[in-house]
């Protein structure tokens, strides 16, 4: 465990520190961390509306928030589109485990869950 973090806490980086940092915090605004908090908003929002102690405004307003913040890579690449001549693809997110194959077939499972007292075994 320690020989894995030392080896990618003290490698040095060939790019610039400054671009790091912004691709860290892109990934990290349009990650997991911000779909989780996007829903915790949506769902909190969503009890307020339902008790009566907010403003359809207001929540019209979060749940437009979240959507801008979530679909700000293919809004902006929709812009950019319009500004020049030549489509451009939206970024598409790419899977962790990319390398994988398929997996083994799995053995067929004798246990049934419903098959206990209710069935007779005269063996």
């Amino acid at each position: 465990m320690l020989s894995v973090l030392s080896a990618t806490l003290f490698k040095t980086s060939r790019t610039n520190a400054l671009q790091d940092a912004v691709d860290w915090l892109t990934s990290t605004l349009l990650g997991s961390v911000a779909i989780g908090l996007c829903v915790l908003a949506v769902a909190f929002v969503g009890f307020m509306l339902l008790s009566g102690r907010l403003a359809v405004r207001e929540g019209l307003r979060v749940v437009l928030g979240c959507f801008l913040l979530l679909g700000a890579p293919t809004i902006a690449a929709a812009l950019m589109g319009l500004r020049s001549s030549e489509p451009i693809q939206p970024p598409v997110m790419q899977a962790a485990n990319e390398e994988l194959g398929p997996r083994d077939e799995l053995r067929p499972s004798d246990y049934n869950p419903y098959g206990g007292a209710s069935l007779r075994d005269d063996r």
